[in-house]
């Protein structure tokens, strides 16, 4: 069963001098002479910063990151007066070929992004592959990654998980994903935008059930950090008029044994109805629910037509 009793705790974070290994200790690791360095940075706490990383970011020709506010604000705390260049969502192709270049000229670029690590669900992956294959040196300094903390506190099984970042913004979208991970055993890990947190467990709820466990972190690393263990229904239930405030996990446990409970009609119709406002055809809508729950897409179609009962 999982722990359904809801913690908050406050981060505690401080650097270490440890050497693990005598032969091959961080601090015996010299900074690229020119590369690709992708650089993970606190999620909240500033202590979550490495040594490395932070020589890194001091040592780089040029930081790329998504706003330079941002990463400016913590070089500032950190003493840091590299310089910056942005690469977020909408130029992170065309900075691409920039950053390449640049290497091919001897230069170090470090890669951060807001928070946490680049490329899981942040800018990131597309300079990352361009640089790989342009077959030029790329390194990373790990650190920080909100999926893995809320992962490792939810009370969930760890040894298998998959990461399904952030859901489609679109219901029909939305409910389609969610049917494909109905019977998925592993456990799952979502990133939730927070006015989106009560919609989305409702719809979690809906297709996985009220009583699949699940955990909603939020705030990870920062002073109210806080985990709340309960099942779907009722994490969506506790937070229906309450949306959460700050970054927001949540995990869910993966189907038992690989099953689910059968999803009643007014579920079915449910996820039907989304795909066609989402423009989908009814025809192939039910097609799509069918090969997701195991129904029949012809009995499916027959209920979508049926006449409302008075």
């Amino acid at each position: 069963m999982i722990n359904t009793k809801h913690e908050e705790h406050t981060s505690v974070s401080g650097a270490s001098d440890t050497v693990l290994d005598d032969d091959r200790s961080s601090s015996a690791i010299p900074p690229p002479s020119s590369g690709l360095v992708v650089v993970a940075t606190p999620i909240g706490n500033l202590g979550d910063l490495s040594p490395r990383a932070h020589q890194a970011l001091a040592t780089a020709d040029v930081i790329a990151c998504e706003d330079t506010r941002r990463t400016g604000a913590l070089c500032h705390k950190l003493d840091i007066s590299t310089g910056r260049m942005v690469v977020h969502d909408h130029n992170e192709r065309d900075q691409a070929s920039q950053i390449v270049e640049r290497i091919r000229r001897g230069e170090t670029v470090a890669l951060v992004s807001d928070a946490g690590t680049p490329g899981i669900s942040d800018p990131g992956h597309h300079v990352i592959n361009a640089v790989l294959d342009a077959q030029l040196p790329v390194t990373a300094i790990p650190g920080p990654v909100a999926a893995i903390m809320a992962l490792t506190l939810s009370g969930l099984p760890t040894d298998r998980f998959t990461f399904e970042g952030f859901l489609p913004r679109k219901a029909g979208q939305r409910n389609e994903r969610l049917a494909a991970l109905m019977h998925e055993e592993r456990t799952m890990v979502f990133y939730v935008a927070p006015h989106r947190v009560s919609s989305e467990l409702e719809a979690m709820a809906s297709t996985f059930g009220d009583n699949r466990p699940a955990c909603l972190a939020r705030e990870l690393t920062k002073v109210f950090e806080e985990f709340v263990r309960l099942p779907l229904g009722e994490l969506a239930q506790r937070y229906h008029d309450a949306p959460p405030k700050g970054e927001v996990v949540v995990v869910v446990g993966g189907a038992p044994n690989g099953q689910q409970e059968p999803l009643d009609d007014t579920t079915l119709r449910t996820m039907v109805a989304d795909l066609v406002d989402a423009g989908v055809r009814l025809k192939d809508a039910t097609k799509q629910v069918a090969a997701k729950t195991g129904r029949s897409a012809r009995e499916l179609y027959a209920m979508m037509n049926e006449a409302p009962k008075l």
